[in-house]
């Protein structure tokens, strides 16, 4: 007999530094896995080194893959939005550049409609005072980033970047959407 896993549904988001989105959604409920990655650029299979120099399109984002039955994609973007600043076109921060852009790279119309209706409710709520430039477009070009950025936070918490940029970042979720914090 075997045991069959609940069904799940994967979203690509940026929103800029791959450590801090990745951090984030480490710990929400009902997220399955975080990988960090690079989309949506020409060069096939960059490197991290090629991706900073911003000459090759790509963003640094993370693929997500949530379990729908415990926590919806609009549930997932509401998060995301909360973490990073949608308003700022190719940066986050002191991180510039286009591979720090704000995107949500969706695999089919239905998850497009989503990010959509995510961005109007935002834009018309004047939440952040100015326009939201979050990209949404299909997926495309995606690879895998090096293994050392993989669960980066949790080995380095002590690091710099780390300590005054992830670290405030996983503490406003935390305070934000405490229900959503894994036990």
């Amino acid at each position: 007999m075997s045991s069959s896993l609940p069904p799940t549904e994967t979203i690509v988001l940026g929103g800029g530094c791959f450590w801090c989105t990745e951090a984030v959604f480490d710990r929400v409920q009902g997220v399955v896995d975080v990988e960090s990655g690079y989309c949506n650029g020409q060069t096939v299979n960059p490197s991290y080194e090629q991706v900073c120099t911003g000459r090759t399109g790509h963003a640094e984002v993370v693929k997500v893959q949530f379990d729908p039955a415990i926590i919806s994609l609009r549930e997932i973007l509401e998060i995301f939005f909360v973490v990073h600043d949608p308003t700022t076109l190719n940066r986050q921060g002191n991180d510039v550049g286009t591979q720090y852009r704000s995107g949500i790279y969706v695999t089919d119309d239905a998850q497009k409609q989503v990010a959509q209706e995510v961005i109007r409710e935002i834009e018309a709520s004047k939440t952040y005072g100015s326009a939201v430039v979050t990209e949404v477009a299909p997926l495309a070009n995606y690879s895998t980033a090096e293994a050392y950025h993989q669960d980066y936070f949790l080995n380095n918490p002590n690091q710099g970047y780390c300590a005054f940029v992830v670290g405030p970042k996983v503490e406003k979720f935390q305070k934000t959407f405490a229900s959503r914090v894994k036990g």
